[in-house]
């Protein structure tokens, strides 16, 4: 005769799946309709993305938790690429995986001594060409991330984001007649979901 399990069954692996579906889930405040063909795509559903956002936050808050460094390596597996980074007084390494879902970018989590995660967001993948922005028109939502509005519109200044995976920029750009107006630039894990203008 089997014997019949006992006790709780081991949960399920956390998955690069879930854990995009878990970015989705912070960009669906802004961007609904991006984030529903985006899970589409993934063949996921929307109870699929709540219970990975449940899980990821039962994660986070378990008194057994890894350290944040030691999660994005269980979850996504080794790196992509591994490259030491300088910034300012802070040394890192910056660390880098592929997402299926934006394959023009890359995850990249910045490390620094001691497994400490002082950054984590999406960033352009590694030789390949990012937008061209020089207008307000070229501002639309998943089109850029954090670093390249910034460059594009020096200078930007830097503002507090409203969850700690959201930042946000002011700079002035130009609309499509060469007019300049303040803008207002919001992001969710690095990448642009939202802009505010205003006259200069």
């Amino acid at each position: 005769m089997v014997p019949m399990p006992t006790g709780k069954q081991p949960a399920a692996p956390f998955t690069p799946l879930d854990f995009q579906l878990v970015l989705l889930r912070r960009m669906a405040d802004h961007n609904p309709g991006l984030v529903e063909d985006a899970r589409r795509e993934l063949g996921a559903s929307l109870a699929d993305m709540r219970e990975a956002n449940r899980r990821w936050q039962a994660m986070l808050r378990s008194p057994r938790a890894r350290s944040a460094a030691s999660r994005y390596r269980s979850v996504l597996g080794a790196p992509e690429s591994a490259a030491p980074r300088r910034i300012g007084d802070l040394e890192c390494e910056a660390r880098q995986w592929p997402l299926p879902l934006w394959p023009g970018l890359r995850f990249e989590v910045l490390v620094a001594d001691g497994g400490v995660v002082w950054n984590e967001w999406l960033v352009r993948a590694p030789g390949t060409e990012g937008p061209e922005l020089r207008t307000l028109d070229d501002l639309t939502p998943w089109s850029c991330t954090v670093d390249e509005a910034a460059r594009a519109f020096a200078p930007a200044r830097p503002l507090q984001g409203s969850a700690p995976t959201r930042w946000g920029l002011a700079f002035a750009a130009p609309d499509a007649s060469g007019r300049r107006h303040e803008v207002v630039a919001e992001f969710t894990w690095g990448l642009l979901q939202r802009t505010a203008v205003g006259d200069r």
